[in-house]
């Protein structure tokens, strides 16, 4: 018995010591990784002091008394918070993924893609012929984050590196570089811009429906005439609107095409999303519409959801402001990158919401018979030219090579498939297509930036978006003397006639070949408009009769039959005429209105059908009864809210019955947003219309027996998943907003997303809604989000406010990692800190960096 004890004693001190160990290995992964934030550190490269001052939300102040130093400092700042995030990124960029996460035969097509695109190398030749002002700036960041990453291992870099290192994965830290910078502004520029993949889907959609059917689906614009960005009163010459501009696409190739390199999906985004719901809404009103009577300004970007946020708030200070230090700026940036992307100075403020215009055109071109790598062009050969890409992964010495090949219009970006075996095809000869970008020409946006962030006026702000490229946005202003304007930048295309820019074109003549791009003097402007308010929602940013004006002002240049309409896929206008209708309600606008704008759960769709809906007979008493019960209600899409639970969960069957199974003959199923939503309105008018026949069935429906249909489902669905009490449902219950880390958090392991993923959040609105929690149809969960809200005051930036979604930090056992979830969700805000007094009164922690 004593033997047995000792051997008991040994086995326990054993499992004890075991444990221990493992706690300490865990407590070093989780906790190692968090960065210092107090104290002094010295710094090799600094030329002077500088103090990085953290509030009680872990938003860092930098003040420094030269250019170079705040910098600097901001990239050592954003790599000690973000650094997985800005390895991620720039991993994404150049198309090595698989690099990070090991061997991947999903992912193994995604680098192929972006290899083939070219961004890596775009991003190259734009450094090369970047001014030296902007070079500067950009190294001086990388410094700052080399600074960072050098003096440590990657175990206390990030959590990531220790977890994937057990997987064998083995990543090597590589310095920051300013190419790496640029390359986001390329992924930023992909997920914002478009429309190579709606030119592949018209294609598809004409060749297989009836012109007359796929409208029916796909409204064209103008979409009931709501209000655009720039209106009538101020264009240059004012005057009736002309008649809509025809968008006959006559040089239009129809028909299925092959699928991407690397069997890409394309509606996947990067960053920040893809497709219906990624917009923004900001708006400006002056001092004739304000309590205060200076101007109020607020913005809310709607990216794709993830963790942490796309978004990194900071202030960047001089002490002194000089000219040879002359940034004094607070607001929003991204993690790879320097300066301030939205936010203020201490004379002007800007918000930006995504354009959306059309800046990518897919050439078919014709491919010499006898030589791969020359294509007709002007009934000659002309030589392409080749580059070759050696693709690998974390977790294994193999390989894959690729060859890309590009012609003057762009690179061939249906080459390099794979088959069902998963085997690489190699050159498409059948039908190559050659993508043109405007984000392939000469890029200027970081030397935008850097101008915007010091900028002190209304002529010094728009000098500074002269050089803003692409992704083209819609900046609003405002500035201390009162003035309030609006801009878009950004390079547009000119087309010509015939040529709309929605289908696939020839690519074997000139005469389609882009004409050039608007001037910027000729691009959509205004400066203190006479009704007192500026508001963008992602739709339509001129009125038709700016084109015909347009094409008169630049006949001499492009001639006089080219094509100048910037897109024709703009948000519907629900978001956009809803936030014009509360800012004309009333003339004393404060935050609070503000904010009841910004959380604004209005569901403008539902309040168009649903006259309809009560004269329909859903099939029984019950049904009928549940029917009027749910239309006795607000439309407010509330997290609380039983009837809009019911509604979202039968606008979710109403619009998957309705279209998808005649989207199933062209292997494609209904997403649920605002092109959607329009077309179901537009339907409720044609009862008899084909689009409400289930073609799977024997019978023909129409349109009361395919609603009445989809109620029932809804009904039953509701119930299954939240019981049969309906006080008791909640929207919020179905519509949750996840969100998830790359790439640990999709690894499919509970244990590890736990980690890294914060799931569950009950989430009022809903896609084209104001607040733009947009939805996946099929589960009604968030796909995107108001990834931050801002509201600045130009009486007194000390009262400014925001939030954005997640939390300042990038490390998952950070108590910042997540603190602003609830806030964000429940439209609530917090102070800004501007003044040196507001951010020394709310201190949290204080680093010092000293040369």
């Amino acid at each position: 018995m004593k033997l047995l004890r000792y051997i008991l004693l040994f086995l326990v001190l054993v499992i004890v010591m075991g444990a221990i160990a493992i706690g300490l290995i865990f407590n070093s992964w989780t906790r190692g990784v968090l960065p210092q934030h107090e104290g002094e550190v010295q710094v090799a490269g600094l030329q002077d002091t500088v103090e990085i001052i953290r509030d009680t939300r872990g938003i860092p102040h930098i003040y420094a008394k030269n250019t170079y130093d705040l910098i600097f400092a901001q990239g050592y700042t954003q790599a000690q918070d973000r650094w997985w995030q800005m390895e991620w990124f720039r991993h994404v960029g150049s198309g090595r993924i698989q690099e990070l996460t090991g061997a991947s035969d999903s992912l193994r097509g995604t680098d192929v893609f972006i290899r083939t695109a070219g961004w890596r190398q775009a991003a190259e030749n734009d450094f090369a012929r970047m001014d030296e002002e902007t070079k500067d700036f950009l190294q001086a960041f990388a410094d700052g984050v080399n600074a960072y990453i050098t003096n440590r291992p990657a175990s206390q870099l990030a959590f990531e590196y220790n977890l994937l290192g057990v997987t064998g994965v083995q990543i090597p830290i590589e310095a920051w570089s300013p190419v790496d910078t640029i390359v986001w502004t390329k992924v930023m520029s992909w997920d914002l811009s478009g429309n190579q993949g709606e030119e592949r889907y018209f294609a598809e959609l004409y060749d297989a429906f009836s012109q007359e059917m796929a409208d029916d689906y796909v409204v064209p614009y103008p979409f009931g005439q709501k209000a655009t960005v720039i209106q009538p009163e101020d264009l240059p010459e004012s005057g009736e609107p002309f008649a809509p501009i025809p968008q006959e696409d006559t040089a239009g190739i129809r028909g299925s095409v092959t699928g991407l390199s690397g069997n890409f999906d394309d509606s996947i985004g990067f960053a920040f999303g893809k497709g219906d719901g990624i917009g923004s809404n900001n708006w400006v009103v002056s001092g004739s519409k304000t309590a205060s009577g200076k101007p109020l300004l607020a913005n809310d970007p709607h990216l794709g959801i993830q963790m942490p946020s796309i978004w990194y708030e900071i202030g960047l200070h001089c002490q002194p402001v000089s000219e040879a230090c002359p940034i004094d700026a607070r607001g929003f940036t991204f993690a790879p990158g320097p300066g301030v992307v939205i936010g203020q100075n201490a004379n002007i403020a800007w918000g930006v919401t995504n354009v959306g215009w059309d800046t990518q055109d897919l050439y078919r071109i014709e491919v010499n018979p006898e030589n791969d790598l020359q294509y007709q062009w002007d009934g000659e050969w002309r030589d392409m030219t080749t580059r070759e890409e050696v693709i690998r992964s974390g977790d294994s010495t193999k390989t894959l090579t690729i060859m890309v090949r590009e012609t003057h219009l762009g690179p061939i970006i249906n080459d390099n498939g794979f088959d069902d075996d998963g085997n690489l095809t190699g050159f498409n000869n059948t039908d190559p297509l050659a993508m043109r970008w405007t984000a392939y020409e000469e890029g200027t946006l970081l030397k935008s930036l850097r101008l915007l962030n010091t900028a002190s006026n209304w002529d010094e702000f728009r000098y500074a978006l002269t050089f803003w490229d692409t992704p083209a946005q819609n900046f609003v202003y405002a500035d201390l003397e009162g003035n309030i304007g609006y801009q878009t930048p950004g390079r547009v295309p000119v087309r010509a006639n015939g040529h709309t820019g929605r289908l696939p074109v020839d690519g074997t003549t000139s005469e389609l070949e882009w004409k050039g791009f608007v001037p910027f003097e000729n691009l959509p402007s205004v400066f203190n408009p006479e009704r007192g308010y500026i508001a963008t929602a992602n739709q339509a940013l001129v009125p038709f009769e700016y084109y015909d004006q347009l094409a008169v002002t630049l006949a001499d240049t492009f001639g006089e039959d080219a094509h100048y309409p910037f897109g024709y896929d703009w948000a519907i206008g629900y978001r956009g005429q809803r936030i014009v209708d509360m800012l004309e309600a009333t003339d004393e606008h404060t935050f609070e209105t503000f904010a009841a704008i910004l959380g604004d759960n209005e569901f403008t769709m539902a309040k168009e059908i649903a006259p309809e809906l009560t004269t329909i007979d859903m099939g029984s008493d019950n049904l009928n009864s549940m029917r009027d019960w749910m239309l006795d209600w607000d439309y407010q899409m509330h997290k609380d809210s039983p009837k809009a639970a019911l509604f979202g969960v039968f606008f979710k069957h109403l619009t998957q019955s309705i279209f998808n199974d005649e989207l199933a003959t062209i292997d494609d199923s209904v997403g649920g947003g605002g092109h959607d939503m329009w077309a179901i309105s537009q339907l409720f008018s044609d009862p008899d219309n084909v689009w409400w026949d289930d073609t799977t069935t024997e019978s023909v429906e129409t349109r009361n027996a395919t609603v009445a249909i989809a109620f029932e489902r809804a009904n039953d669905e509701i119930v299954a998943l939240l019981g049969a009490d309906r006080e008791k449902w909640a929207w919020g219950t179905i519509h949750t907003a996840n969100f998830l880390s790359n790439p640990l958090g999709l690894s499919g392991i509970a244990l590890i997303e736990n980690m890294v993923n914060r799931t569950g959040y009950a989430t009022s609105g809903g896609s084209e809604i104001v607040n733009a929690t947009s939805w996946s149809i099929d589960s009604l969960e968030v796909r995107a989000v108001p990834s931050m809200r801002m509201m600045i005051d130009l009486s007194d930036f000390s009262k400014n406010q925001t939030i954005h979604t997640t939390g300042q930090s990038g490390h998952p056992f950070s108590d910042d990692y997540a603190n602003f979830v609830d806030d964000w969700r429940s439209i609530n805000f917090h102070s800004t800190h501007w003044t040196r007094e507001q951010v020394d009164a709310n201190e949290r922690t204080t680093l010092v960096l000293k040369p």
